[in-house]
């Protein structure tokens, strides 16, 4: 009985002293979550991507945001297994102020409130100026180094389409350091095929373009050839005359990018009747492929071009970037020695602008 009596003391005793340990130790796992870290200034650091709970504490630990990361990884898995909402780490670069307490910001690593930046893609750049821009930063992961356009291509799906003119010129915000060359060109790639087709969706009856294809093509010439808003329509509408009556497109800036690195600056005479599969001086019809990357903008004036009469234009050369349009050579001819005067030049040939061939001269 005595025997009896002393075990039950003792099994009292261990009890109540495991409960104590119990609540000192639930003491110490509260405090380690809701505890303000010992850092005194603005830390900023990088969760890799797949990174796991415990990599993502590790981290946390080596920055002075957290006291003892085991005991917050017992506080999440067992006292507060909602507290993250069943949600992963997400990947990216963070920045956390002094006094935020490891609980909180182990919420903005799962709501990946991620540091956030932007970059541009300009109306009327090529693919290959938007891929050298995104190979430039530093804070995007680079997964498509010595990948050509093709394969680029195919990692979006659209394995045997040409990449020119494919990527919707705008202004793209990504998680620093989270973010791959990839998706961001996923991001402007998929925005272009919607633009396109809304466009497409939306066009002139009766115009002389087969496919979106065809529409995107032409709205890379009207972008490279005007700067201002109030000209694309009519410019797009000169170049449906044209496509209309079989007459050559004859536009320089498709001349340009089928000789790529070897232009300098100047269109010259050889130049133009050099034969490449994008020299509309030499072939009818559009080009295989845009020349550049088309706004928004663009390709609805090539779907809705303005009514004209108009078949040629020329740079008016007073520094406004607009132009002069003329329903006939005459007249064209007259506003292009204007031009020449304007600029005090010297040949046609020599200033980017060719004769009259016999389908009717240079738009």
């Amino acid at each position: 009985m005595k025997t009896r009596r002393l075990l039950l003391a003792l099994l009292l005793f261990c009890l109540l002293l495991a409960g104590g340990v119990a609540c000192w130790l639930r003491g110490q796992v509260d405090a380690a979550a809701t505890r303000p870290g010992t850092a005194t200034a603005t830390q900023v650091f990088v969760i890799p991507q797949g990174a796991s709970l415990r990599t993502a504490l590790a981290l946390l630990q080596q920055k002075q945001l957290v006291d003892n990361p085991r005991y917050l990884e017992w506080y999440l898995r067992f006292i507060r297994p909602d507290a993250l909402e069943h949600r992963g780490i997400q990947a990216g670069r963070y920045r956390v102020e002094p006094g935020q307490t490891p609980l909180a910001i182990l919420h903005q690593l799962v709501e990946g409130k991620v540091e956030m930046a932007q970059l541009t893609i300009v109306e009327g750049w090529t693919v290959a100026q938007m891929r050298a821009l995104l190979a430039s930063l530093p804070d995007v992961r680079h997964t498509l180094a010595g990948h050509s356009d093709a394969q680029l291509m195919a990692e979006l799906g659209a394995p045997g389409v040409a990449a020119e003119g494919r990527f919707a010129p705008n202004t793209y915000e990504y998680a620093v350091g989270a973010t791959s060359d990839l998706q961001i060109l996923r991001m402007a790639f998929d925005a272009q095929q919607k633009i396109l087709q809304q466009a497409w969706d939306a066009r002139q009856p009766g115009l002389p373009l087969a496919t979106p294809d065809e529409a995107l093509i032409l709205a890379s010439i009207i972008e490279k050839e005007t700067g201002l808003a109030a000209e694309r329509a009519r410019v797009a509408g000169v170049y449906i005359n044209r496509l209309r009556k079989g007459m050559r497109l004859q536009s320089d800036p498709t001349v340009i990018y089928g000789i790529r690195d070897h232009y300098d600056g100047n269109i010259r005479k050889r130049d133009l009747t050099t034969d490449t599969p994008y020299n509309t001086y030499t072939r009818a019809g559009l080009p295989p492929t845009p020349v550049a990357l088309p706004g928004r903008e663009a390709i609805i004036a090539a779907l809705n071009p303005e009514k004209t009469d108009a078949l040629f234009f020329v740079a008016i050369g007073d520094g406004s970037g607009g132009h002069y349009f003329s329903a006939t050579y005459a007249e064209h001819s007259r506003a292009l020695q204007r031009y020449l005067q304007r600029l005090h030049t010297g040949p046609v040939l020599d200033q980017q602008a060719a004769a009259p061939d016999a389908q009717g001269g240079k738009p």
